[in-house]
């Protein structure tokens, strides 16, 4: 990958982390033109190339070709990254890794805590060879605590963390999201820590360990829940499609499908009724505020729903629209892309690939106008720039390179 003009294209990063909340961190970073080298096992690579199918690649049956391979989780968070396999656990591989701490400015991991200073790999032993490293962790339960040692994963930590008690259906089971958005949020809130890092680092001369938590950011982001909880005292429970603190504010049944209501003022309601033909409900004093409707949840709500089956998703689409009511409808994945609107921001992209012409890809969110993200190189093929990362940054001849790929210290891909 060469030097861009990204809004990050002088900071380089080294990537020790695997699955999924560090890889979207990295990735982040890389999409604003940060060189991002990701660090892997030589063997297998990040557990997440065999999480399919679906793969990008074609599956061969030969074992360490397939090991190579890229599946559909894995280009999702690894898009303009380079590939340095090498064995960590070996002493070799531990201190080509401790040469190369020097060129980077920052490193990411999540190893359990304390896993890495068994290789001199830890943050007190990097931080004598680069004082201004960035050094950030990523765990379940952060590096302190009673928790800390345990191993952590998005679901698990959506459960013990509050999210799937405040989402599902009031009398069924309770439900995680449909992604794993505690790893997401938690590798979006890794990104800002480590750039408010960078920039103390770059006033200071000084890096820093940064302590990221799973469960941390799944308590955090719960928000108004938890803040509901806090100041009432109150457990919340579970609402559906329903809002705690704004009604109406949830999918309702129409005559042939879904649609959702979020209304977000008493004047959007009052709309709202004039469209339904629900003449005098919002003058009613028992529905005519926010505060009043939330009280008067469940007399105000059978009204709601016996006007909705009466027409079909399209018809209340677009009665809604024309009145400014924000409505919309509950796509799946098919019709998500399909929408106008993702077509104008051009959500659905390809990147070019060497092997398959080309990869597809989500593109960032991140829009920045003198320096946009770029989805410029594909997720890398295991170890595909181990000779390269060698040569260019350590300056490694290419007959020491041989030895290592002969004694397995490193893999490289063609």
């Amino acid at each position: 990958m060469t030097q861009g003009t990204g809004a990050l294209s002088h900071l380089r990063v080294l990537d020790l982390s695997r699955i999924l909340a560090g890889p979207w961190a990295t990735q982040m970073l890389g999409d604003l033109g940060a060189d991002i080298i990701k660090v892997e096992r030589p063997v297998s690579g990040d557990d997440t190339r065999g999480w399919g199918p679906p793969f990008a690649d074609a599956m061969t049956g030969d074992a360490a070709t397939d090991a190579a391979a890229r599946s559909a989780y894995f280009c999702s968070v690894n898009r303009n990254k380079r590939s340095l396999a090498i064995d960590i656990t070996s002493p070799e591989g531990a201190a080509i890794l401790r040469e190369l701490v020097p060129q980077c400015d920052v490193l990411v991991e999540n190893f359990k805590v304390g896993g890495l200073a068994k290789y001199g790999l830890d943050y007190d032993s990097l931080k004598t060879v680069n004082p201004r490293l960035v050094y950030c962790s990523i765990t379940g339960f952060g590096q302190d605590g009673p928790d800390s040692g345990r191993a952590g994963y998005d679901f698990m930590i959506q459960g013990m963390g509050g999210l799937m008690s405040v989402t599902g259906e009031p009398d069924g089971m309770p439900m995680k999201v449909g992604v794993a958005l505690v790893d997401v949020l938690t590798g979006t809130n890794a990104a800002t820590a480590i750039l408010a890092a960078v920039m103390h680092a770059e006033r200071t001369g000084s890096g820093q360990h940064i302590d990221m938590s799973l469960f941390d950011v799944s308590v955090a982001s719960l928000a108004n829940q938890a803040l509901n909880y806090l100041v009432a005292d109150r457990v919340p429970g579970r609402l559906g499609n329903a809002h705690p603190n704004i009604v109406p504010y949830q999918a309702f049944a129409t005559a042939d499908g879904h649609v959702i209501l979020a209304v977000g003022n008493d004047s959007q309601f009052r709309k709202f009724c004039d469209v339904a033909g629900l003449d005098g409900l919002a003058d009613n004093p028992d529905y005519a505020t926010n505060k009043a409707r939330v009280m008067n949840r469940a007399a105000l709500l059978p009204h709601l729903e016996a006007a909705f089956r009466q027409q079909t998703t399209g018809w209340w689409l677009d009665q809604l629209a024309v009145v400014g009511v924000p409505a919309g409808p509950i796509n799946p994945l098919d019709k998500v892309f399909a929408e106008p609107q993702a077509r104008h921001r051009g959500l659905a992209i390809q990147i070019g690939d060497d092997l398959n012409g080309s990869i597809p890809a989500v593109a960032s969110p991140l829009r920045l106008a003198a320096t946009p993200p770029v989805a410029s190189a594909p997720p890398p093929r295991l170890g595909a720039h181990s000779r390269d990362v060698l040569r260019d940054l350590l300056v490694m001849d290419e007959t020491r390179i041989d030895r290592l790929v002969t004694s397995g210290v490193i893999a490289e891909s063609s």
